[in-house]
């Protein structure tokens, strides 16, 4: 099983696919740019190494797990559904 993976609940997309980190110093420059994200944070490893783009084009083609759309228009996954997936693709042993 994929370690970073909690037992149960969900995940939004960045937990899936990955977020860089952000410095102090590109949160400044962000933030005189008018752009995003403003604050500084840590990064976060992918489960699935994939692009946004290529996660949401493989969720429509039926590639990756359908979603979960919460109010708001917030997308969120099952985990079992994640990990489900991982066993059926090879990238973790059962």
């Amino acid at each position: 099983m994929h370690t970073n993976l909690p037992e149960t609940g969900y995940l939004r997309l960045p937990q899936i696919v990955g977020q860089p980190p952000v410095t102090e110093e590109q949160a400044v420059q962000n933030r005189k740019a008018g752009k995003r994200p403003v604050q500084p944070r840590a990064g976060i490893p992918p489960i699935i190494p994939v692009s946004r783009t290529t996660w949401w084009r493989g969720v429509k083609e039926g590639r990756f797990p359908a979603g979960v759309k919460l109010s708001g228009g917030i997308t969120v996954w099952r985990v079992e559904d994640i990990r489900e997936y991982l066993q059926k693709s090879g990238e973790v042993s059962a």
